[in-house]
């Protein structure tokens, strides 16, 4: 199918807001009325503003058209929901609903038309349900469950998908709807994110911060050892590169040096921090 190019169809800038999205389509649609229009390609082109207006005056279509839209994608290039498509050109027109292909396979098919001009009101699009998912499954990717209106789905986790974006199931949703899951993270007992970058909190002894040590850490991906520089102390972060989420570039790992004297529980042990002191002066600040 043919990917279409919703501002060009109504002549508006990207950044184009609500108003000027309104009154492009307004002016359109008194033009190419068939009722009205004498031109040979009037009824093309009032479904083809129809449809730009349904998504670029929806702002939640709006924002899932502009992500499509932000691979590059140019007028005619043959579109495929199913890898977003190759290069080149694609075929065009308009089904029974009058919308295209295009709109349908980001959008799904209506049982009913839309706000155009001389449509019936909009019937539901979609079905919404959301799904907590463990980071180790949004790091590899995987296959989790999901209950919805009685029905158990499988569904395939992409590797690194952000918390908030939605995984869409054509015709999954019931009455020819689409099932749309928004995918969120379950709280982890070790790990925390900043976007892609992953922070591990990791406890280090006095010893080990002064002098310097070799420490295995958790990843998502598995332990590594990680060096920590002589003279540390509590708050540093210490940088694993691209051992984040994945992505384009993937995130990186940050650990939190955390500097914890242990509690001495014998007269060895409290021996060597009378000795410790004294061999610091007992005063931490001014060393």
């Amino acid at each position: 199918m043919q990917f279409k190019d919703y501002y060009e169809v109504l002549g508006v800038a990207p950044d184009a807001d609500e108003k000027a999205i309104k009154s492009a389509y307004r002016r359109l649609a008194r033009k190419f009325h068939p009722d009205v229009s004498k031109e040979p390609d009037a009824e093309e082109r009032f479904k083809a503003a129809n449809e730009a207006h349904e998504v670029l005056g929806d702002p939640a279509r709006r924002a899932e058209y502009d992500r499509v839209r932000a691979g590059g994608w140019r007028p005619g290039d043959n579109f495929e929901p199913s890898g977003w498509g190759v290069r080149g050109q694609g075929s065009e027109g308009f089904g029974e609903s009058g919308f295209s292909d295009f709109f349908e396979s980001l959008f799904g098919a209506r049982a009913q038309g839309g706000t155009g001009a001389g449509r019936g009101p909009r019937a539901p699009m979609e079905v919404r349900a959301h799904l907590d998912v463990d980071l180790e499954t949004v790091f590899s990717g995987g296959k989790r469950r999901v209950d919805v209106n009685g029905r158990t789905l499988e569904i395939a986790i992409p590797a690194g998908i952000a918390a908030g974006r939605s995984i869409r199931l054509k015709g999954q949703g019931g009455q020819g709807r689409d099932l749309l899951i928004e995918i969120g993270y379950r709280p982890h007992p070790v790990y925390s994110l900043d976007g892609r970058d992953v922070i591990v909190q990791r406890r280090i002894a006095p010893w080990e911060a002064a002098l310097g040590a070799t420490l295995e850490v958790p990843t998502l991906a598995g332990p590594v050892n990680l060096n920590v520089p002589a003279g540390s102390d509590t708050g540093r972060r210490l940088r694993l590169r691209g051992r984040g989420m994945p992505g384009q570039p993937p995130g990186d790992q940050f650990v939190v040096l955390e500097v914890q004297a242990p509690t001495p529980t014998d007269e060895v042990q409290r021996r060597a921090y009378r000795e410790l002191a004294q061999a610091f002066g007992g005063n931490v600040a001014a060393s």
